[in-house]
């Protein structure tokens, strides 16, 4: 590593930059696409308000709390708390169905997984949606930028990559409160320096905590913005000094050589006007409620299906070429018989398997119900997940995937998709993203409020009360502190 910095670390360059950040400097372009990220989250929220661990968590935070009480309000029911729970909470249940936005460079990233931090921030000193939106797009140019400079990511070395939005989620929050850079600096050392994530939560037999470890780090790093507040202090060098994310992650070797990360890619050309460009219009979306790599060879699978009229009953193997880390991530062998829904959105076989038989995948087809259903099992082990080495080349500019589909009579069909439907080369509209608004919506607040919602949050930034917005989250018929 070399000598250590004693001054000038990076972490005060993110601060500067956060601090002096204005809504005015941000482009139209950005400003419309974190309304569109808004809209596209806000739906996740009330889809993964209905999951179990959403229901266990509420049912937790209100036994330790008590009665609604609180500046900050949980979305569907409308229960009110402090900021910090508010924002984890919130947060959950976008994320609860791994159906939010993704960012996949040397790290993946799900960015709206930091948003509800600001909110809440927000919601508690009576800002307005163009604070929010401020808010978010800090979230996501620096949660971004941090997944695109390990050499190679986090996860390559066991690390799950809510260990670095710990270190992105305490200067949105910060902003919130119009943090100086010295308290910014001191709310990223806070966080980061007790937001590690072990790779476990996403390997293997998947839990409740896969869908959980983000919000957590946003929780903390709400709660770390509040006390840089008052004065609490947090290191300073904690990316780039002793024993930093830097020199920790030094120690570790891939393919040979020790791990690295540019540091310059942190904070190279940040966006500082409206002719700059900013992270945020980079980011994806997702058209299926599963793992993102998974998108690619589901779109190739379906879209043979639907070319060549597919009757399940015909197929005798589905082999799937995906790059070494979506083989490894979602090929292992739990995948195949996955006894959960966080195991089943990581499985290929099974996203695959049911995709083809009930000729859609959407969260219907992760009910407990469905995902145990033993009709599947000989389909999924039809399916046959293959690292293919020539892809690994073109990723992560391209999610490359190849699906083959071998039929008793002998015949195959093969499709190839770089380019997964969501991505920003492929961006699904405002009205695709109405849709599923609506789809995830509709059973939770009903049609007219999810078209309600839809006109609040893309005219966000006209708002100076976010109050509206809250209501109308609301379920109809909730009452503070109810279900």
């Amino acid at each position: 590593m070399g000598a250590f910095k004693t001054k000038d670390f990076i972490s005060y360059d993110i601060a500067q930059w956060v601090a002096n950040l204005k809504y005015e400097d941000l482009s139209s372009k950005a400003i419309e696409t974190a309304k569109l990220f808004w809209y596209d989250s806000l739906g996740c929220a009330l889809g993964g308000s209905q999951t179990e661990d959403a229901h266990i968590l509420l049912a937790h935070h209100k036994q330790m709390h008590g009665e609604s009480s609180g500046p900050c309000t949980c979305f569907v029911t409308g229960y009110k708390t402090n900021p910090v729970d508010a924002a984890f909470l919130n947060n959950h249940m976008v994320r609860a169905m791994d159906y939010n936005d993704i960012y996949w460079k040397a790290d993946p990233s799900h960015p709206s997984d930091i948003i509800c931090g600001p909110l809440a921030l927000a919601e508690m000193k009576g800002l307005s949606g163009r604070d929010v939106i401020l808010g978010t797009i800090i979230a996501y140019e620096i949660e971004m930028r941090l997944v695109e400079i390990g050499q190679p990511g986090v996860r390559e070395y066991g690390w799950h990559h809510a260990t670095l939005t710990g270190f992105a989620s305490p200067f949105a929050a910060g902003k919130m409160l119009n943090l100086t850079r010295d308290q910014l600096v001191a709310a990223c050392g806070i966080c980061a320096s007790r937001t590690g994530s072990l790779g476990a939560v996403t390997a293997g037999k998947l839990t409740m905590m896969k869908n959980t470890v983000d919000p957590w780090a946003t929780r903390m790093g709400v709660e770390s913005a509040l006390l840089a507040s008052r004065g609490y202090s947090g290191p300073e060098h904690i990316f780039d000094g002793k024993e930093g994310l830097f020199h920790v992650f030094g120690h570790a070797m891939h393919a040979g050589k020790p791990c690295a990360f540019d540091a310059d890619g942190l904070t190279r050309d940040l966006p500082k006007s409206k002719g700059d460009h900013y992270r945020i219009i980079d980011c994806g979306m997702k058209s299926f409620p599963i793992e993102a790599l998974s998108h690619a060879p589901l779109s190739a699978m379906m879209k043979i299906v639907k070319d060549h009229k597919i009757n399940p009953d015909d197929v005798k193997e589905i082999k799937v070429e995906v790059i070494a880390r979506a083989a490894d991530i979602l090929g292992d062998p739990s995948k195949y018989r996955p006894t959960s829904r966080e195991t089943a959105d990581h499985s290929l076989p099974f996203s695959l398997a049911v995709g083809l038989v009930d000729g859609m995948v959407t969260p219907l087809q992760f009910d407990d119900e469905r995902v145990r259903d033993p009709k599947l099992i000989p389909i999924m082990d039809k399916i046959k997940v293959v690292a293919n080495e020539e892809f690994e080349a073109r990723f992560p500019k391209f999610q490359p995937s190849r699906v083959t589909i071998t039929l008793a009579n002998g015949t195959q069909h093969a499709q190839q998709v770089d380019v997964p439907k969501g991505d920003p080369r492929d961006p699904m509209t405002r009205d695709e993203i109405k849709v599923k608004f609506d789809a995830l919506g509709r059973d939770v607040v009903g049609p007219e409020r999810c078209s309600e919602l839809g006109e609040l949050i893309m005219s966000l930034d006209t708002h100076d009360s976010l109050q509206p917005l809250m209501q109308a989250m609301t379920a109809q018929g909730a009452l503070a502190g109810a279900h």
